[in-house]
């Protein structure tokens, strides 16, 4: 749980970090989602993708040698944790620096892919009966989750099923081998336009990386044992080190946080996450369709929260398609379906989804899959 944004360490990598607050972070994972088609490519409904960045911290591109960069990492992950520094270059000395990471995070982006191209690369048959089997074996915890949190099961039941299949992929990666790359090989495409991204994307993980220790210290797990996926994202909701330390919970109250193996842990992982960091309103709706007025132009905002009221977006065109409580605000979102637009409005609850992953058309797919998994017939896409 891509994803994802970093957090300001102070001497902790290849450049120094200025001291004004980081952006959020995207997701539980990294950007790139491992074991599931991107969902982090630009097509209508990213249209005007958030532009957090604009607002970051600026870092120093200047190149430190890799030596410098893992001494400073040690120092700094063991004042900040109280971790023995011996301990710390004990376990670097098991990691290793692993191609296929470098290759995948090298890839060149996909071509942009329109919804109805999108969708069913999340949405599938195989995947509605495998969410409604899921839901079927674990009705007692989810329904647990969803009294006490407000998060619906069957969109906990969707964040999985997107992730990881229901648990069936959670990647075979050892954590510490794609954290360990990531934080001091990142690759570089030599692009001088690209380079201060990289730079930020390569302390993103570095900071991950300090993270995987204090939380395997805190967890009692084994750091050199844990597998996930390429970008370092773990367990059956695929948080990364910092989502797992910030979000997790202890569901079965056994004293640890089980992302791993405890299904109480990871459905009440997931709805806090969604509660805490997105603000998940009890009872509220996700988003609904809408319609457009003829020859009224689309509405793109570059923020994604839902801060305009129905009455804003009336005289921008925009009705819904189904009764809607008075009173609430929405962003509009819009889709390329396969017979033309389709206009949404999104509330609180679907602002939630994308800050499980920023991209509309991420959040949309959870949001659609979950209805399905619940019965309800999917509109075209």
């Amino acid at each position: 749980m891509i994803r994802r944004t970093l957090a300001c360490m102070l001497t902790l990598g290849l450049v120094a970090c200025a001291t004004q607050p980081p952006s959020p972070s995207p997701s539980p994972q990294a950007s790139s989602a491992p074991n599931t088609p991107s969902p982090g490519q630009k097509g209508p409904a990213e249209a005007a993708p958030e532009a957090a960045a604009a607002s970051a911290a600026p870092v120093d591109l200047t190149p430190v040698p890799f030596e410098v960069a893992r001494a400073n990492f040690v120092r700094d992950t063991a004042k900040r944790y109280a971790i023995p520094a011996a301990q710390i270059e004990a376990t670097l000395a098991q990691a290793q620096v692993r191609d296929p990471i470098i290759a995948a995070m090298s890839r060149p982006a996909e071509r942009v892919k329109p919804w109805n191209e999108y969708r069913p690369m999340f949405i599938s048959q195989a995947r509605i009966d495998g969410g409604r089997k899921f839901l079927a074996q674990h009705r007692d915890e989810l329904m647990r989750v969803q009294q006490r949190t407000g998060v619906p099961a069957e969109v906990i039941v969707a964040i999985i099923g997107v992730e990881t299949s229901y648990g069936g992929n959670t990647g075979s990666y050892r954590v510490l081998d794609a954290l360990y790359t990531l934080a001091f090989k990142y690759p570089r495409s030599g692009d001088p336009a690209k380079l201060e991204r990289e730079v930020r994307r390569e302390l993103y993980f570095r900071d991950e990386l300090a993270r995987l220790f204090a939380l395997t210290r805190d967890e009692k797990l084994d750091i050199t044992a844990i597998k996930g996926s390429y970008a370092g994202a773990m367990g059956m909701g695929q948080f990364m080190p910092s989502s797992y330390l910030d979000f997790a919970v202890d569901g079965n109250g056994d004293g640890r946080r089980d992302l791993f193996n405890s299904y109480d842990d990871v459905f009440s992982s997931i709805a806090n996450y969604f509660v805490k960091k997105g603000g998940w309103v009890r009872g509220g709706p996700v988003a609904v369709p809408a319609t457009l007025a003829a020859g009224r132009e689309e509405f793109n905002p570059t923020e994604w929260a839902p801060t305009w009221s129905l009455s804003d977006l009336a005289k921008r065109g925009y009705q819904p398609s189904v009764p809607v409580p008075a009173g609430l605000t929405a962003t509009p979102i819009t889709l390329e379906g396969s017979t033309g637009k389709q206009y949404w409005l999104g509330f609180q609850n679907y602002y939630a989804i994308t800050r499980y992953n920023l991209s509309k058309m991420y959040a949309m797919a959870v949001y659609q899959l979950s209805q399905a998994i619940a019965g309800q017939e999917l509109p075209p896409a």
